[in-house]
C-alpha cells in the first residue's frame, strides 16, 4: 500500500514531511520510494541516469536512502515568464507551453505519470506521494494532475498537512476536507499540524476540535524546526535568516534564480544575502552570480537595474565575483541566441570573462560531473577535486582565459572572477572553505574551517517525528490502507 501527502495550500511543508516519513518508514524497516507526479520549480537536480526532477524529490529519495530517479518526478514545470514554463518529461525537455496549452495536455500527461507511479510500486512496493499546492482548488479539479486527479486514479489513504503559522488553521483543514470531491473525502485518514511555536498542550483543544469537526485524527502536531535540508523552490528564499558574520556574500536574485541551493552551505558560515537587481552592492565581499532558468532576459534584468555595471565596478576593486551555469554564461564578453532561451539576438555579457555562449538549440545538458580545480590562486587552488551536477542549455566556447576546472569554465588572469556549470560546487566542502578562508583572510578575519558537515539532518528530521507524530498509525496506513 502507499500513502498521498496533500496540503492545504503550497509551501506547508509537504515535501520536508515526506522526507520525514521516508526515513521513518525505512528505519522501521518498510522500503519506500518517494513521487510527486507534477512539480513546478526552478531547483532541479540530475539523476545518475542523466535526468533531471525536483530537488524536492531528490531530498526525498535520499531521505529514503534510495538512488533519485526520473520516476520520482515525471513532470516537472520550469516557468520561464509570461505564463510559459518548459515541460520537463521524464527527466527530458519535452517543450515549452503556455499554461493554457499545458492543460490540454493533462490527461497524457497523467496517463505517463501514472505510469512512472506504478514503476515504483513495483520496485519498491511502498510509495510516498507528494501532492502540489493546496489540495481544494475548486476550479482546477478537473485537470489537477498532481492532487484530485491523482487521488481518484490511486484510491490510497491521504493525509493532510496544515500550517499553523499561517494562522487560520481550523479553516485550512475543515474548508479543505470539505471542499475535497466526494469521492475523495473519505480517503482523508490522518491530519498533520506543521510548524507549531510554542507550548503543544496550548493547543490539545485545538486538537480535539479539529477531530470533532472533520472526523478525522490528528497525528502529529510538528514544531517549527530549521535543519539544512534543499529548498524547493523561490518560496523558501523568504524563510531565510541572514548569519550575522563578518564576511558578506551578495547572491544575485535574478528574477529567475534556479538552484539556489547551491549556496545552502555558505549560508551556515556566512552573511549570504539574496540581493534584488537595483539594490546596491556596497559593503560585499564577494558577489555570486547564480543559475537561472532565462539567461537573457535576467541578463537584460541585470543591465536595465544598473547592478551590471556595479558588479563590473566592484570587480575592478579587488572584488571575487563567481558566476554558476546561466551566471557563468553573463559573465562572457558575448551570448548568442537563435530563439531557444529567448528572443534571437546577439548579446553583450558582462564581459569579465574571455567566452561566448551560443543558444542553437533545445537540447540541454544534465548529468552529474566530478572534476578538479585548476591550481589557479587564491580561490580555485585551494578546492581539489569536487563534485556536482549540470543542467544548461547553450554550448560556452573559450577565448584566452584558462579552465577553471577540468574541462569546464574560465578563470581571470588573477583567479578572483571565474565561472563555472557545475551546480553544487560550494556544496562541497573544501571549495566553501576555499572560498570562506580566503574572503576572511582578505578581511584580516580569523576563519575556522569547515570540518565536515553536521550530523545528518534526516535522522535528525524522523527523530523529531518519531517524537511528535503518530507514526505507528502512519505505518499502519502505509501497510494497511
Amino acid at each position: 500500500m502507499s500513502l498521498f501527502v496533500v496540503g492545504t495550500a503550497s509551501h506547508v511543508g509537504k515535501s520536508v514531511i515526506v522526507a520525514a516519513i521516508c526515513r521513518c518508514l525505512v528505519r522501521r524497516g518498510i522500503t519506500v520510494a518517494p513521487f510527486k507526479s507534477q512539480n513546478m520549480s526552478l531547483n532541479s537536480f540530475v539523476t545518475p541516469g542523466g535526468g533531471e526532477i525536483g530537488m524536492a524529490q531528490a531530498m526525498q529519495a535520499i531521505a529514503a536512502r534510495v538512488s533519485p530517479h526520473t520516476d520520482m518526478n515525471p513532470v516537472l514545470l520550469k516557468p520561464k515568464g509570461d505564463c510559459v514554463s518548459q515541460v520537463v518529461l521524464n527527466g527530458r525537455p519535452y517543450k515549452d507551453v503556455p499554461i493554457t496549452e499545458y492543460y490540454r495536455e493533462t490527461p497524457q500527461l497523467l496517463k505517463k505519470a501514472l505510469e512512472s507511479y506504478h514503476r515504483l510500486e513495483t520496485e519498491f512496493g511502498q510509495v510516498v506521494v507528494e501532492g502540489a499546492g493546496g489540495a481544494a482548488e475548486l476550479n482546477l479539479y478537473d485537470r489537477d494532475i498532481a492532487n484530485t486527479q491523482l487521488a481518484l486514479a490511486l484510491k490510497i489513504p491521504l493525509i493532510l498537512v496544515a500550517d499553523i503559522e499561517r494562522g487560520g488553521v481550523f479553516a485550512q483543514v475543515y474548508g479543505t476536507i470539505r471542499l475535497l470531491p466526494d469521492e475523495i473525502r473519505p480517503l482523508v485518514k490522518g491530519i498533520i499540524i506543521n510548524k507549531f511555536r510554542g507550548d503543544p498542550a496550548i493547543f490539545a483543544p485545538g486538537v480535539t476540535m479539529i477531530e470533532d469537526l472533520c472526523g478525522v485524527p490528528v497525528l502529529g502536531v510538528v514544531p517549527y524546526f530549521s535543519l539544512p535540508l534543499p529548498s524547493e523552490d523561490s518560496l523558501s528564499i523568504e524563510d531565510k535568516k541572514i548569519r550575522g558574520s563578518g564576511v558578506r556574500i551578495a547572491v544575485i536574485r535574478l528574477p529567475k534564480i534556479s538552484n539556489f541551493t547551491d549556496f545552502e552551505l555558505l549560508e551556515q558560515h556566512a552573511a549570504v544575502e539574496y540581493v534584488e537587481p537595483g539594490r546596491s552592492l556596497d559593503g560585499f565581499d564577494c558577489v555570486i552570480l547564480p543559475g537561472t532558468k532565462n539567461t537573457i532576459d535576467d541578463l537584460q534584468a541585470l543591465k536595465s537595474s544598473g547592478t551590471g555595471k556595479e558588479i563590473v565596478r566592484l570587480r575592478k576593486n579587488g572584488i571575487p565575483v563567481i558566476g554558476i551555469c546561466g551566471g557563468y554564461q553573463m559573465l562572457g564578453r558575448t551570448l548568442v541566441d537563435a530563439g531557444y532561451e529567448s528572443e534571437a539576438g546577439t548579446y553583450d555579457g558582462l564581459g569579465l570573462l574571455d567566452c561566448i555562449t551560443r543558444f542553437s538549440s533545445y537540447d540541454k545538458s544534465t548529468t552529474q560531473v566530478t572534476r578538479a580545480a585548476r591550481d589557479i590562486s587564491p580561490i580555485l587552488s585551494a578546492m581539489g577535486q569536487v563534485t556536482g551536477y549540470e543542467i544548461h542549455m547553450g554550448v560556452t566556447e573559450s577565448g584566452q582565459d584558462r579552465e577553471a576546472l577540468d574541462g569546464d569554465g574560465r578563470v581571470s588572469g588573477d583567479g578572483l572572477v571565474f565561472g563555472t556549470y557545475m551546480h553544487g560546487l560550494f556544496q562541497n566542502v573544501q571549495a566553501a572553505n576555499a572560498l570562506l578562508s580566503f574572503l576572511h583572510g582578505k578581511k584580516g578575519l580569523p576563519f575556522e574551517p569547515i570540518t565536515g558537515l553536521d550530523a545528518d539532518p534526516y535522522t535528525v528530521l524522523a527523530d523529531l517525528f518519531e517524537e511528535h507524530v503518530d507514526m505507528d498509525a502512519v505505518e499502519a496506513l502505509v501497510r494497511n490502507g
